[in-house]
């Protein structure tokens, strides 16, 4: 599988507008996830481990996993991650990992992934008994977030109704969307939702 963000990967956490939605994100994780020091977390799209950054000093160990090896290079050159997070190059669509998780966490990765019905089944089979989700993307849009002919994006967002009841198909209740952040290009709002929910 080509990697698509070899050339990106280098630069990726110098721009300033993934910053900010970073760590609007984390913030809104770390408002919302009663997180703990036993938690075993996945990060799902981990990238360079922007999101990481901001749970692993709350949590016991994270899981970065990601498709991209040139990011998950940059993840594992970050000091502060050394000892708390372990990546896996890995799609778990087709290969599931052998570990259940307290919580899966994802931002900005679930419109990248073709299948979202197979994903949020595999982040269910992947979790414990009352464990969590905690997923970040963006509300649905008219297709102008990215640049045109952008290799691997598969959905313009998602309507929050419709993802409701897929979370619900896969035994997850307690489903409560936050706004996290709001993107503001070219003069468009792009809203970003974080919805917290509980596998049964």
């Amino acid at each position: 599988m080509t990697d698509l963000f070899n050339e990106k990967a280098k630069d990726w956490d110098a721009n300033d507008f993934r910053r900010q939605l970073s760590t609007a994100i984390g913030a809104a994780i770390l408002k919302h996830v009663p997180l703990h020091t036993k938690m075993e977390v996945m990060d799902f799209g981990a990238g360079t481990g922007l999101i990481s950054s901001h749970v692993a000093p709350s949590v016991q160990k994270i899981l970065a996993l990601d498709i991209s090896e040139s990011m998950l290079s940059q993840l594992l050159s970050k000091p502060e991650l050394q000892g708390k997070v372990e990546v896996l190059c890995q799609n778990i669509l087709d290969k599931p990992v052998d570990t259940k998780f307290d919580l899966i966490m994802s931002a900005m990765a679930m419109h990248h992934v073709e299948d979202a019905d197979k994903l949020i089944q595999r982040f269910s089979e992947h979790l414990k008994p009352g464990a969590m989700v905690a997923l970040a993307d963006l509300d649905k849009e008219d297709g102008d977030f990215h640049p045109i002919d952008t290799e691997g994006v598969f959905h313009f967002g998602f309507e929050r109704d419709e993802f409701q009841t897929l979370l619900e198909k896969y035994g997850f209740e307690d489903i409560c969307f936050h706004t996290a952040h709001t993107v503001l290009k070219e003069g468009n709002k792009f809203p970003v939702f974080l919805v917290i929910a509980t596998k049964k």
